[in-house]
């Protein structure tokens, strides 16, 4: 099991989306965008099924996850791999239920799903091989998002 660091949490706190790949009982994949994901401690991920019923349907037949969260500025982010866990009640669903009612969600949650992490790796632009600094790539992008 790999360990998230306290600026991989800073990381995640800070960015308010990320995609949850899930693998189709035909084998297919399924992507699915989420806005809880957070590091609920030091091997684990969780996030809330709010709209996930292919995203849950999947888990249920095949754990395998892997979770990729990127700053759509700075283009730098991480990719996490690991197996997931549904859970519907029990102390840690109450606890993690509580801290998203605290955070502002208020969208019926049906469940959560935990994720024991097993690998995680960073994801940078290729403009960074480049020479380009986070500063002039955050300017690029805040520009091309402000024009838009």
């Amino acid at each position: 099991m790999e360990k998230i660091s306290e600026s991989v949490k800073k990381f995640l706190d800070s960015q308010k989306l990320g995609y949850v790949a899930t693998v189709s009982e035909d084998g297919s994949p399924n992507l699915s965008p989420k806005g809880t994901i957070i590091s609920w401690d030091s091997t684990t991920l969780a996030f809330a099924d709010i709209r996930s019923p292919n995203t849950m349907k999947n888990l249920e037949k095949n754990p395998n996850i892997e979770i990729n969260v990127v700053d759509p500025l700075l283009r730098k982010g991480f990719r996490f791999k690991g197996l997931g866990r549904i859970i519907k009640n029990g102390p840690i669903y109450e606890s993690i239920l509580s801290h998203y009612r605290t955070s502002g969600i208020k969208s019926p949650i049906g469940a959560i799903v935990l994720v024991e992490i097993s690998e995680v790796l960073e994801v940078t632009s290729p403009l960074y091989d480049l020479g380009f600094s986070e500063e002039q790539i955050k300017e690029k992008w805040k520009k091309k998002f402000l024009d838009l």
